[in-house]
């Protein structure tokens, strides 16, 4: 009863999380799961645009295939699984998909978006939401994500890799490519940086505050409005999340000196820049009109979703139809606009749904004990709410970091399900740890030991 004196001891013990134990001795993670993670280092990573020969042999295609085919096999030992409801939505969404195929404006367009682009995403949620069991296989996903965009967008401010009007661009192509979409996912992964620089201790406390500024100086360089927005609200849910709720209200005052330090060291016009987000097009923003034109193909989006409220123009066919072969630049409206009214009520449904297992996890028993579990579910609550704002001003419906972000939530309300059994039935029993297949839950392994 010793080690069980203090409430930190008592956080660290009363879950298994970090190393749980099955009934063959120590738990190694599963083959999907390893090829899962092989698959977030060449999505995020994207090696194949630094060594060029790797394009030819489509490693992505190959390891989600050996993962999901893997995940089929370890669903046949995890009977009693089922499918967190967010991803029931998304497959309910990814079957709307393919009915609008057949209404489509461009069909064969339409066939390529559902199949090799948004089914992807489907695929990804379905692996990470189902093999996702512990808080060590959340976090080492999370950490080879936030990893690559932090390398990345170091890489892109060493090169100076800019676009044509001088905005940092990604220096690997893909998502990053965009500056306003590069700034985005920046936004997104910060809270993720943060939350491992509260866990780090030592030298690793100082890479991550490295990684953490040099994110933040990267979004300024962008000169992304939409990517300033998403920063600033996972910055304002993490010191909510990390500050007061947490009591670290050291964060508090760090987070005004950082604040100083961004208006100092800001690049030049960047102030104009964020005026003209309330103030339209003014002197030294370097609009160039793309406001008004972004305000335009919203207008021309929701018309076309009114038009067509059942099956849209087909997925991936909005800027075929509107004439100036642009985007909608809004997930949501896009989604509307190309897949109908029901697939944008699923799409809502889907992130309701994430953000509802997000909350669960967070009253949690689990959550009440465990710090690290706090930080990351804080962590993953602020990426969240970047991901909202930032998909008014970006088309990401068809790539894959958003259903990574449903996913995990998903999978830290499973995580805590498992650990701590549901806190409205709390003599459910652990029967995957009980088979071997699953975490131990703290109860059951101190029984062992008694």
């Amino acid at each position: 009863m010793g080690a069980l004196r203090t409430e930190d001891n008592l956080a660290v013990q009363s879950t298994v999380i970090e190393k749980p134990q099955g009934r063959l001795g120590k738990w190694r993670d599963p083959f999907a799961y390893r090829a899962l993670m092989v698959f977030t280092f060449l999505y995020f990573s994207r090696p194949e645009d630094f060594f060029h020969p790797l394009a030819i042999v489509p490693l992505g295609k190959i390891t989600g295939g050996l993962a999901f085919l893997a995940l089929l096999s370890e669903l046949s030992k995890r009977r009693g699984m089922k499918l967190p409801l967010a991803v029931k939505f998304l497959l309910l969404l990814f079957v709307q998909m393919i009915l609008t195929i057949p209404f489509a404006v461009w069909k064969g367009g339409a066939f390529k978006m559902v199949f090799s682009s948004f089914s992807k995403g489907v695929m990804v949620a379905v692996l990470v939401s189902m093999l996702v069991t512990t808080l060590p296989q959340l976090r080492k996903l999370m950490f080879v994500q936030v990893v690559c965009v932090a390398f990345m967008t170091f890489a892109s401010i060493a090169v100076h890799h800019t676009d044509n009007v001088g905005r940092l661009s990604g220096v690997s192509g893909g998502v990053f490519e965009n500056p306003n979409d590069l700034a985005i996912n920046i936004g997104i992964n910060f809270p993720f940086a943060f939350a491992f620089f509260l866990r780090a201790r030592g030298p690793r406390k100082l890479f991550w505050g490295g990684a953490m500024l040099i994110m933040l100086y990267g979004v300024m360089l962008t000169y992304s409005r939409s990517g300033f927005l998403a920063l600033a609200l996972a910055s304002l849910i993490s010191l909510w999340e990390f500050g007061i709720k947490g009591r670290r209200f050291y964060l508090l005052f760090a987070a005004f000196l950082l604040l100083i330090g961004a208006v100092t060291f800001a690049p030049e016009n960047y102030s104009e820049r964020l005026q003209s987000i309330f103030m339209g097009r003014i002197s030294g923003a370097n609009d160039r009109g793309s406001a008004e034109a972004r305000t335009a193909l919203l207008k021309e989006s929701i018309r076309v979703m009114v038009e067509h409220p059942l099956f849209g123009v087909g997925p991936g066919n909005f800027q075929v139809v509107n004439g100036v072969w642009r985007v909608a630049h809004n997930t949501y409206s896009d989604m509307g606009a190309e897949a109908g009214v029901p697939a944008l009520i699923l799409f809502l449904l889907v992130l309701g749904a994430a953000y509802r297992s997000l909350r669960r996890a967070q009253k949690s028993s689990v959550y009440k004990r465990d710090r690290e579990f706090q930080i990351i579910s804080g962590g993953l609550k602020a990426a969240l709410g970047a991901y909202l704002i930032g998909a008014f001003f970006s088309d990401t419906a068809y790539n894959l970091f958003p259903y990574y972000l449903i996913a995990y939530a998903c999978a830290m309300w499973r995580i805590a399900e498992l650990q701590a059994g549901d806190p409205e039935k709390p003599g459910k029993r652990n029967v995957w740890a009980q088979a071997g297949l699953g975490p131990v839950s703290s109860s059951t392994r101190m029984g062992a030991r008694m």
